[in-house]
């Protein structure tokens, strides 16, 4: 489930600067469009905690996972910046809501393995950010038109999604307490878990919405080259998170965090100051390794705060995407107003904040 969720994200990434050409936007107004998944999700979070009451795991995952599949047809199909913005609000809530859902279910399963396996799960999901991003640079290189592509690829992963929505374990407990509110904004300790993934969601929504525009357009890289900096980006994000466990148990949320912030921000730099293609490569990649685990932990962290784990989730997501509703339009603006080497400045300073924040997933 999660393989799909970053299947469906790295594919349209990778495929941002075509959809960019594809309604006539420079970089600027590239930014605002990509602020509305961030929209999209935001409005979609305060809500998700009493869908998450209402409806069993299963048809809830189910059907907000093959609306966000399917959603991607969409992404291609606008030629207009009005178009688009409209539709990446619908694709980021339908993305926000089947993020909640299977992170409350992972959760679920880590209370019942007693250990840390969240962030295998998210590895997975990395996983399927580096496959959907090598199937858009093949696609790329091959100029197949990428309304085709999506056309093609997300009925097969709505069906991947559908099929392993069937063997999700069922909250048995939820039915016994009393309906969180219809509406419901995150207060205390999720607040400050959700402050530091929000920092780290920046980086992370840095890396793959902006490596491709970045490489392409500050280093003079070509489309099929740009790609390839979401898949450094991905492959180290899924190598990480998919050891994680393992390194999290030996050395706890904290340090784990603290460590993570510090590659992080080094990657960044080295982004910034990268003279060539490969240097800004290899940016990428230890920016998307030190990203890796800090949202999975967050999520971990939230599902043990209160009586109703999704709704902590809900909320420390909702806090997260606020990241992915001011990276995109922060890092264009300021792309706009000099170039994406300051914008990608603000981005380490971001992330070095949650080596600095690591406190709070005691």
């Amino acid at each position: 489930m999660f393989a799909a969720h970053g299947c469906v994200v790295g594919s349209f990434a990778a495929r941002i600067p075509w959809i960019a050409s594809h309604v006539g936007a420079d970089v600027g107004r590239l930014g605002l469009a990509l602020v509305m998944p961030g929209v999209g999700a935001m409005l979609a979070m305060p809500f998700s905690g009493r869908l998450a009451h209402r409806y069993a795991f299963r048809p809830l995952v189910t059907v907000t996972m093959i609306a966000f599949c399917l959603g991607l047809v969409l992404t291609a199909v606008p030629t207009s910046l009005v178009l688009l913005c409209v539709v990446l609000v619908a694709f980021g809530a339908a993305a926000g809501l089947a993020d909640m859902a299977m992170n409350a279910q992972g959760a679920l399963v880590e209370r019942a393995f007693g250990k840390s396996v969240m962030s295998s799960f998210h590895g997975w999901w990395s996983v399927g950010v580096l496959g959907g991003s090598v199937i858009s640079a093949v696609s790329s290189h091959a100029d197949v038109d990428a309304r085709l592509q999506f056309l093609v690829e997300a009925p097969a992963l709505a069906a991947v999604a559908a099929l392993a929505a069937g063997f999700l374990l069922e909250e048995t407990t939820t039915a016994d307490r009393e309906a969180p509110p219809a509406f419901a904004l995150p207060t205390g300790p999720v607040v400050l878990i959700g402050l530091v993934g929000l920092c780290a969601i920046f980086g992370e929504q840095a890396g793959t919405d902006w490596s491709a525009v970045f490489v392409q357009r500050e280093l003079g890289g070509s489309s099929g080259t740009a790609a390839l900096a979401v898949s450094a980006f991905a492959v180290t994000m899924a190598a990480v998170r998919l050891v994680g466990d393992y390194v999290i148990r030996r050395f706890g949320p904290v340090r784990t965090v603290r460590f993570s912030g510090i590659c992080a921000a080094v990657g960044a730099v080295v982004v910034v100051l990268a003279p060539n293609i490969a240097v800004g490569l290899c940016g990428f990649a230890l920016l998307g390794a030190g990203v890796a685990l800090v949202v999975p932990l967050a999520f971990s962290a939230a599902g043990r705060v209160g009586p109703y784990p999704a709704r902590s989730i809900a909320g420390v997501a909702g806090i997260a995407y606020a990241a992915g509703l001011a990276a995109p339009g922060m890092i264009g603006g300021i792309a706009s107003a000099s170039t994406l080497t300051v914008a990608f400045a603000l981005v380490a300073g971001l992330v070095a904040i949650t080596a600095l924040g690591a406190g709070v997933l005691r």
